[in-house]
């Protein structure tokens, strides 16, 4: 990166800062900053765990509960032991907080109505397309990626959403059950990874990573939420899976994919895999790749 681009992004965020109204003490004009009213929003009608809601917005606990128990203190809040686990505490909005939740939306719309009046039709869908790719953007470079266990709920809901796409997609439909199995026990260090990439506590991206050899690593199951595509989160996912495999000594990986997955395939030969002889039977697969890897 370079120094105009830091400069430009810092432009950027003191003029998001002052049209947004976060500069003042009184956000939209109600009688608490921006933090609490951002965390009545997040809380919503249906509630949130203290958990989601740090993972979410990426606060420290400490921070959180500061911001949570004056909440409590104002009586919008009621905090709870959750019924599944009482060691998790649940946010819930009271009557008073659900009407103050509708005020500061309301609020809230009239700032953005404010910000698009002065524009044409043409320069309000310029503005509102542009806000959508920065989001999106912003989505991508704050994403954080984890190694789960693949028995994970999210592990599994990853898979999920992957092998309906799958199903969608390839000729024939795809059935799990038929396509080459990989055990939890070859995705646990040290022979190998789960890796789960998140975006504000929200799973979006999964891959696996096992080992064929001391060597060499095998990729399955790479998967990125239709929402993320076309932002380079694919490739950003592979890195993840790459640089793990470099920490679990590999220095080869393999994988196949399906002749459906045009996407896949024109990402595997951009980020350095050359197509290989069949070395499996995946009954899915038309295409083989392998790559050497680096040193970092």
């Amino acid at each position: 990166m370079t120094g105009d681009q830091i400069d430009r992004v810092r432009c950027f965020h003191r003029l998001v800062t002052q049209r947004a109204g976060a500069l003042d003490d009184h956000f939209l004009g109600r009688d608490r900053p921006l933090g609490e009213s951002r965390v009545l929003f997040e809380i919503g009608g249906d509630g949130a765990t203290l958990r989601d809601l740090r993972a979410r917005l990426g606060l420290d606990s400490g921070y959180l509960s500061r911001l949570v128990q004056s909440l409590c203190d104002r009586g919008l809040v009621t905090l709870r032991a959750h019924d599944a686990d009482e060691r998790v505490r649940r946010a819930q909005l009271t009557r008073t907080g659900r009407a103050e939740l509708r005020e500061v939306n309301r609020r809230s719309d009239h700032v953005a109505r404010d910000i698009l009046a002065p524009l044409t039709a043409t320069q309000r869908e310029r503005l509102t397309k542009a806000m959508d790719e920065v989001r999106r953007l912003l989505e991508v470079a704050g994403a954080r990626f984890e190694v789960v266990d693949p028995r994970a709920g999210d592990a599994q809901w990853c898979l999920a959403q992957y092998y309906g796409e799958l199903a969608n997609r390839f000729d024939g439909g795809f059935d799990p059950g038929k396509s080459m199995p990989v055990d939890d026990a070859e995705l646990r260090p040290p022979r190998g990874a789960f890796v789960i990439g998140r975006i504000d506590g929200r799973p979006v991206a999964c891959g696996l990573l096992k080992q064929l050899t001391p060597r060499i690593g095998y990729l399955k199951r790479m998967w990125v939420s239709p929402s993320m595509r076309g932002c380079g989160f694919g490739r950003r996912t592979l890195e993840e899976l790459e640089s793990h495999a470099r920490r679990l000594g590999m220095t080869t990986l393999r994988l196949e994919t399906n002749r459906a997955l045009t996407e896949a395939i024109q990402l595997y030969r951009a980020s350095g895999y050359r197509e290989v002889a069949a070395f499996n039977d995946e009954r899915y697969a038309h295409h083989w790749f392998e790559k050497r890897l680096s040193r970092r």
